[in-house]
């Protein structure tokens, strides 16, 4: 069996990386429009301008929802890659696995961008000069937050995706808490490095409220770092002691959801924020759908096998284990808060009440 998987592994390794080659190749021709101002490119035409320095044309290419989700794409497919090139010599059904779950996130988002979000579309003729980028986006921080928030993401999705496959083949135990922390922890990295740089962004535009805001924008990067968090936590005992199993599970499937969640807070439009400028109420409804199918799917895999495959086990009387329960629940109670405050004038708007903002 061993060998079997070890040539599932092989396979799902080239896989990744030829994604990995094209989604960079892709991304590499754009940024070559965005460099040659190419306005025969609608979405280059919109986000950019001739004058424009060459740091602020490269920047400008996540400026936008197409390119954003493009950046997005490819940052996950190279930490799937990565990861694939870490475990090609496993022989364990966790790593292909993995891999397949990671693949099928990855291409239920390139099948949002194909079908609503192509950065590709042209127009003839072409645009004499472009619309340039917003005056506030042209800051050192638009080159540097995007994909550190993404680098974040991708690292904590590795994680999750890892969690879900140890549901599939019943093997969450302390080596898999081990692969789980080893991943999820440079995710963490990267997403706390980019939500410093976004307050020194927003500090440095007036309008934006100084360093934190009570702002949807800024709370959708929160709610996956308060996650995460909580995660590292519960994984460090799950690895030593082998306990807090159905904890990890959760919050590496919160961690996934709310990654997920951000993107349609930031992308769809669906909430008032400061921080408005990639917006598209007309993709809400796809996005709103894609968010829905993966969420639910990993609470129902959860549901399915969590209790089957891990009974409820008493806490150990240890003063560690008490301490770290304590702090995944205030991290729990303080990212409670901040989704149900967030999510609130959302809600309100669905149920035909009218608008509302919370903080902004």
């Amino acid at each position: 069996m061993g060998q079997h998987w070890r040539g599932v592994m092989r396979l799902t390794t080239c896989g990744a990386w030829m994604a990995f080659t094209l989604l960079l190749l892709a991304f590499a021709i754009l940024v070559s429009c965005f460099l040659t101002s190419d306005f025969s490119v609608v979405y280059v035409a919109q986000h950019s301008h001739s004058q424009l320095s060459w740091g602020l044309k490269l920047a400008a290419v996540w400026g936008g929802h197409e390119g954003s989700l493009l950046l997005w794409a490819l940052l996950l497919s190279g930490w799937t890659a990565l990861f694939a090139w870490r475990s090609r010599h496993e022989s364990d059904a966790l790593f292909p696995l993995t891999l397949s779950i990671l693949s099928l996130i990855m291409a239920s988002l390139l099948l949002f961008i194909v079908l609503w979000s192509d950065p590709f579309l042209r127009i003839f003729p072409p645009a004499m000069e472009g619309r340039d980028l917003n005056p506030m986006l042209q800051h050192l921080g638009l080159i540097l937050h995007p994909p550190l928030l993404y680098l974040g993401y991708g690292g904590l999705m590795i994680a999750a995706s890892v969690a879900l496959a140890s549901l599939l083949c019943g093997g969450f135990n302390a080596a898999t808490a081990w692969v789980c922390w080893r991943w999820a922890l440079p995710g963490w990295c990267a997403l706390t490095l980019g939500i410093i740089l976004g307050s020194w962004w927003a500090y440095c535009e007036l309008g934006w409220g100084g360093w934190w805001f009570w702002d949807p924008v800024e709370n959708a990067s929160l709610l996956p770092w308060l996650a995460a968090s909580a995660l590292l936590h519960s994984l460090y005992v799950s690895r030593q002691r082998g306990s807090f199993r159905h904890w990890s599970l959760l919050l590496a499937i919160l961690t996934l959801i709310l990654s997920l969640l951000g993107t349609l807070i930031v992308r769809s439009g669906i909430l008032v924020s400061v921080h408005a400028f990639a917006l598209d109420n007309v993709r809400a409804v796809p996005l709103f759908t894609l968010f829905a199918a993966l969420s639910l799917a990993s609470l129902v895999l959860y549901g399915w096998r969590a209790r089957e495959l891990y009974p409820a086990t008493r806490l150990g009387g240890g003063k560690c284990e008490t301490l770290i329960l304590a702090t995944l629940l205030l991290f729990s109670a303080v990212l409670l808060i901040v989704l149900v405050g967030t999510l609130y004038p959302m809600i309100y708007g669905l149920m035909g009440w009218g608008r509302l903002s919370v903080g902004a």
